[in-house]
């Protein structure tokens, strides 16, 4: 078994002289190429609340600038997960206006935004991104696209922006370590559902093969992300699954979690990740949400569908968006009127 810390042998570690695994074909990777080659100094920058494809793109694509000679700076308004540390062992994420002030990233290049084309993602780091100077680069897989001032190079047909970085890698002629390639395992397996969700097609699994020959270790990294539960967030499951309800025949299932439970449980914010998946293991469901009230007001709301609803579609009426099958916004109302707007949205989206 490979150590994910550790490095294999250069040659036994992927690199360009390797065809790229199921390449997606609406990227400009040589305009992409360019645009890190100009560069020196570059800040990365991802979605606040991270899940593992925008810790892990982020922070592979970070050690492939390093190789490739560039002063590379990781920021974001949060702290990395508990759950999601084993990703960034070297604590390289930093919180911005913490560990880094917005003036002493004005040296920067270029900015590349991975893994949302949202403003409302960006969290605190918005304001930063608004205001700077430094030209802006987007790195993205999903569908909704807001003008972030940045140059766009999305493909919403890859499983995950872990992908891209991947094809970025091979097409730029960087090997991938163990690290790395542990890192884009996990964004990509997690961003397909652990390969079950209607995004996985086969070339998925070819890029699984490919980062397990570079050094992840799958068996490894679902342990680390599904078998290291805390007490909180197994009690905070049952908070979940108690309060689940059923509309529609049962096609429909939601449940939510209110401010207060985190408290009650000793759950942590992050606990909340995936929790909607145990909806969708209902008999019957086609579509399921979940609500979470945030300490910082409004609520969270989180779609899923394995049917023809659309869940991109759906949270866009609400600020949100991501995929057709799996989809977020954010909601300035209180919980109970979230629940009574969304609710009446999806309804009538299913009837």
């Amino acid at each position: 078994m490979n150590d994910p810390g550790g490095r294999l042998p250069e040659s036994s570690a992927l690199s360009a002289s390797k065809e790229a695994v199921g390449s997606p074909q609406t990227i400009d990777w040589g305009r992409l190429i360019q645009r890190l080659q100009q560069a020196h100094r570059v800040v990365l920058v991802t979605h606040v609340r991270p899940d593992c494809d925008a810790l892990g793109s982020t922070l592979a694509l970070g050690t492939f600038l390093e190789r490739m000679g560039k002063d590379v700076v990781l920021v974001g308004a949060f702290d990395v997960p508990p759950t999601f540390q084993f990703l960034d062992p070297q604590k390289r994420f930093r919180r911005l206006g913490r560990d880094v002030q917005p003036e002493e990233l004005e040296t920067a290049d270029l900015v590349v935004i991975l893994d949302t084309s949202a403003w409302s993602q960006l969290g605190e780091a918005a304001s930063w991104v608004r205001s700077t100077a430094v030209p802006k680069i987007v790195l993205d897989h999903h569908f909704r696209s807001e003008d972030l001032g940045a140059e766009e190079f999305k493909d919403p047909t890859a499983e995950a922006t872990g992908r891209l970085v991947y094809e970025l890698a091979c097409r730029w002629g960087v090997s991938l370590d163990p690290m790395s390639a542990t890192q884009l395992f996990a964004a990509v397996a997690t961003d397909t559902g652990w390969f079950r969700f209607g995004s996985t097609r086969a070339d998925t699994y070819r890029l699984a093969a490919a980062l397990a020959d570079a050094g992840a270790s799958p068996d490894r990294i679902y342990q680390q992300l599904y078998e290291n539960d805390s007490l909180g967030r197994l009690r905070l499951m049952g908070r979940v699954l108690m309060r689940a309800e059923t509309e529609l025949n049962g096609r429909l299932i939601h449940s939510w979690i209110e401010r207060s439970d985190f408290q009650a449980t000793g759950a942590l914010p992050s606990d909340t990740e995936d929790l909607i998946n145990l909806l969708m293991t209902a008999a019957g469901a086609e579509a399921a949400l979940m609500f979470i009230e945030l300490a910082s007001g409004g609520v969270k709301v989180s779609f899923r569908s394995r049917s023809q609803l659309d869940c991109s579609q759906l949270a866009g009426l609400f600020g949100g968006g991501g995929h057709r099958q799996a989809a977020g916004a954010l909601l300035a109302d209180p919980l109970p009127q979230a629940r009574l707007k969304v609710l009446d949205a999806v309804r009538a989206a299913m009837q």
